[in-house]
């Protein structure tokens, strides 16, 4: 979300939240508004005394901002992962999937690569999985498929936390990606991905390979027959070959 100037009634609205003591999620929350956004204005109304005693009328809330705003502050370099370090790092330590923190940092504005998030990424932890490199493959012979946990996400239906799990399917040859966050990891959501997937490229590979994978629909997959039996369904209505890859032990 890019920072914007606000409207009036915004602004008397982002007071209201500031002199309450919200927090800065909850205004984000609420306002729909990023965090230089609300830094930028909480600032101005520090500076102002605008935090304690009645608020002024309308007309001269608006000379004031007119008159002692500061301008924005220059964008950053959304191209490289190194403005990103600390939230990374923050998705590692809760054990989110590469893949899915590389779209999460889509959404904040970085428009960088995947390879600069993953190497900073071992970097930073150095007990990070390797890369698995594959032998060359054609256009539409293969597409590989992660799925990991991908940290707590706000549930729009409730303003609450809530687990979410990515779907990340790779085309080997192109390398493009399709990202999914799910709220869970029933069969009926993982065939739903693969679906969107499949419209999101425009067509179906020839092989589908499931990429070192230890959660439970994969596990499933592995040891339930009836899961077996949908996935090999879907994979003959939509004519692609399974190819699980077992992780090692």
């Amino acid at each position: 979300m890019s920072e914007r100037k606000l409207k009036l009634m915004d602004i008397r609205g982002l007071l209201i939240h500031l002199r309450t003591g919200s927090s800065d999620r909850q205004i984000q929350r609420d306002m729909k508004l990023n965090r230089r956004t609300i830094k930028r204005y909480r600032e101005w109304a520090q500076s102002q005394y605008l935090l304690k005693g009645e608020l002024p009328a309308p007309e001269e809330l608006a000379q004031r901002l007119e008159s002692s705003l500061p301008e924005k502050t220059p964008p950053q370099n959304n191209s490289s992962a190194e403005t990103y370090k600390e939230k990374i790092q923050e998705l590692l330590k809760e054990e989110v999937e590469v893949a899915a923190i590389h779209q999460r940092l889509k959404e904040r504005g970085y428009a960088g690569s995947y390879s600069a998030v993953y190497r900073l990424a071992r970097r930073l932890d150095p007990h990070l999985p390797k890369t698995v490199t594959r032998k060359e493959s054609k256009p539409g012979e293969e597409a590989q498929v992660d799925f990991g946990y991908a940290g707590r996400m706000i549930d729009p239906e409730t303003g609450k936390l809530k687990k979410t799990w990515a779907f990340v399917m790779i085309l080997a040859w192109s390398r493009h990606v399709y990202v999914e966050f799910v709220w869970d990891q029933k069969i009926e959501t993982w065939l739903r991905c693969h679906r969107n997937a499949f419209e999101f490229f425009g067509g179906v590979p020839e092989r589908v390979v499931l990429d070192n994978l230890k959660t439970a629909i994969v596990k499933a997959i592995w040891d339930d027959p009836q899961v077996q039996s949908s996935y090999q369904e879907c994979a003959l209505h939509y004519g692609f070959l399974l190819a699980p890859c077992r992780v090692a032990t």
